[in-house]
């Protein structure tokens, strides 16, 4: 098949229901395809996932998720890879985003990507069997053989070059992830990373539930955005079965997604301002989130905000106590959160400690499709909730901060900024609450519908595809939070750094092991 059956210059193809639309094309015209719609579109590569497809169709698919600033549908080029042959040309030179995307399909369904820079395993670790656990084929019981082999890291070369690892376990309660520093002295040269210790294969599991049940399985994807990833899996259900919710479900959810970005926020500023030895800011950060968390149980019954979202709207409406409630609370952490700010700006070292470190240029932050608050502190202009708007998003305008020294003081400052942008647009939803039904049912789902589902949590762009099979269940359901994107994005922001500093940078990213190892 010819590339010039395809105008990639041509206008973005349209769309029934204005979240994507698709485009099949042969595998091997995807590089060329994706470098023109770049050229174009200026178009972002998002996602890269694949389907097994094979017992029905002899092939899998790959899917190429695509952003254009001027689109407000994705694009999705789908490429038919058979099972005879199961090869696809690698687009990670190109485009470094694709990466561990690319690296995830080999070792999850078992296909090769043809000339990448890098095809170590990632997802699975070194000691796991020659089987790909996505496959139809996999049980997901299966009882596997490990052959015990260890990860080898790029060896430290150079006189006076010394390795520092740390981790996979670490102090605290955060979840297992290994850095290894090669060091000449305090500065670093680079940083090796690797995750996945903790896959918990919740694609697969979400092939094994009834729908109503995958609700809660989304939400443990990533415990502190479990609202949003509700949010994004309920929105597919509702796509695929047609389905519009109420206003006022509209409402309470934007106003429950902000919350969430508000009360992570907050506990990052503290943790940035502890870090670099301000610990009485972090007092009053961890303060002001246990307000919140107190808010949050009594409009939901859950200080994580878990249980709320449902397919059709939310589980549990707002009586007029519950909403004054609100008001009030938010109104006495605004407050609270000036003075706060008032002290932490108010401290010459902070801002020395803060203030080019960790710098992550706006190039390379664009190659690596950087996503949420590390993307707007380096330049990237994009938020899913202006661009993409969802929910009760559609009737207000959102401002979005956007940097671009790229250091942790901006990533710290975007923070700040849409802190006080959520509580804007949570008292403008406030105000114009009407009332009406918080939830309609949803029907049964048709068999071979997919769709996908943005949201903006408050680390940045979360993705949910699915495919429906039989009976109410889900064939494929692919996840993307921001944080596979932007853990790579950390190891270029802290070379050069001193280790001392690096607690600091990464606290500014503030990415998720548990949405990774997903």
């Amino acid at each position: 098949m010819s590339e010039s059956r395809y105008d990639w210059a041509a206008p973005w193809p349209s769309t029934s229901h204005g979240v994507e639309a698709y485009l099949d094309v042969p595998r091997e015209l995807i590089p060329g395809a994706l470098a023109a719609l770049r050229e174009h579109h200026s178009a972002r590569l998002t996602s890269v996932f694949c389907e097994d497809r094979v017992m029905t169709e002899q092939c899998f698919y790959n899917y190429y998720v695509l952003e254009s600033p001027a689109q407000r549908a994705y694009l999705v080029l789908r490429a038919g890879i058979p099972a005879s042959d199961p090869v696809f040309p690698s687009v990670s030179a190109a485009f470094p985003s694709a990466n561990w995307q690319e690296r995830e399909i080999q070792d999850w369904f078992g296909l090769t990507a043809q000339g990448h820079p890098n095809p170590r395993r990632v997802a699975l670790h070194d000691n796991w069997p020659d089987v790909h656990p996505l496959r139809k084929e996999f049980s997901a019981v299966a009882e596997l053989p490990f052959a015990g082999e260890q990860h080898v890291y790029r060896p430290t070369l150079g006189e006076g070059v010394f390795q520092i690892p740390v981790g996979p376990v670490h102090a605290g309660i955060i979840e297992p992830g290994h850095f290894s520093f090669s060091v000449a002295g305090e500065p670093i040269l680079y940083l090796q990373l690797r995750m996945f210790y903790v896959h918990k294969g919740i694609e697969k599991r979400f092939e094994q539930l009834p729908v109503g049940r995958c609700v809660a399985l989304a939400e443990s994807i990533s415990g502190d955005s479990s609202f949003s990833h509700g949010v994004a899996f309920c929105q597919a259900l509702e796509t695929v079965a047609g389905l519009e919710i109420p206003a006022r479900a509209e409402a309470i959810r934007t106003i429950l997604l902000e919350l969430e970005r508000i009360y992570n926020h907050i506990a990052d500023i503290g943790a940035i301002a502890t870090d670099v030895g301000f610990v009485i800011a972090n007092a009053h950060a961890s303060r002001l989130r246990e307000m919140l968390f107190v808010l949050n149980e009594g409009l939901t019954g859950s200080r994580l905000l878990r249980g709320m979202v449902c397919p059709g709207g939310v589980r549990r409406d707002w009586n007029r106590e519950q909403v004054v409630e609100l008001s009030e609370t938010l109104r006495q952490f605004e407050t609270e959160f000036r003075d706060l700010m008032d002290i932490i700006e108010s401290s010459d070292s902070t801002r020395d400690r803060l203030e080019h470190t960790g710098v992550l240029p706006t190039e390379q932050a664009r190659e690596l499709g950087v996503v949420g608050v590390a993307g707007r502190a380096s330049g990237i202009d994009r938020d899913v909730r202006r661009d993409h708007p969802y929910a009760a998003y559609r009737h207000w305008t959102v401002d979005v901060p956007v940097y671009t020294e790229g250091d942790v003081l901006r990533r710290m400052m975007v923070r700040v900024k849409e802190i006080g942008g959520a509580l804007f647009l949570i008292r403008a939803l406030l105000a114009s609450l009407t009332d009406g039904a918080h939830r309609v049912p949803l029907p049964p789902l048709e068999q071979g519908r997919v769709a996908l589902s943005a949201v903006e949590g408050w680390r940045g762009e979360i993705l949910h595809w699915i495919r429906t099979g039989p009976n109410n269940r889900l064939e494929r359901c692919r996840i993307k939070d921001p944080s596979l994107n932007n853990w790579p994005a950390l190891v270029e922001a802290v070379k050069g750094n001193i280790v001392p500093d690096f607690p600091v940078i990464n606290k500014s990213f503030n990415l998720s092991y548990s949405g990774t190892d997903r």
